[in-house]
């Protein structure tokens, strides 16, 4: 039953990073023609929705429950 806490654990620290850590994403727009190209690296930094970033905080505590429990 350890490791659920463990596992529990990792997914609230996975869920409140979510909420402050932003995640990049990079395009690449451009033409390429013979040995000559042109282009534009675009990034943009998005967030997880905080609906996505409280059920897995929720999962989190729900496991370190379950796994703190001893068994009989």
């Amino acid at each position: 039953m350890r490791i659920l806490f463990i596992i529990g654990v990792i997914l609230l620290l996975l869920g409140l990073a979510s909420l402050v850590v932003p995640i990049p994403h990079r395009e690449h727009h451009g033409i390429k023609a013979g040995p000559v190209s042109f282009g534009v690296e675009t990034v943009d930094r998005e967030r997880v929705h905080p609906g996505v970033s409280a059920v897995i905080i929720a999962g989190g505590v729900i496991l370190m429950i379950f796994g703190s429990r001893k068994q009989k």
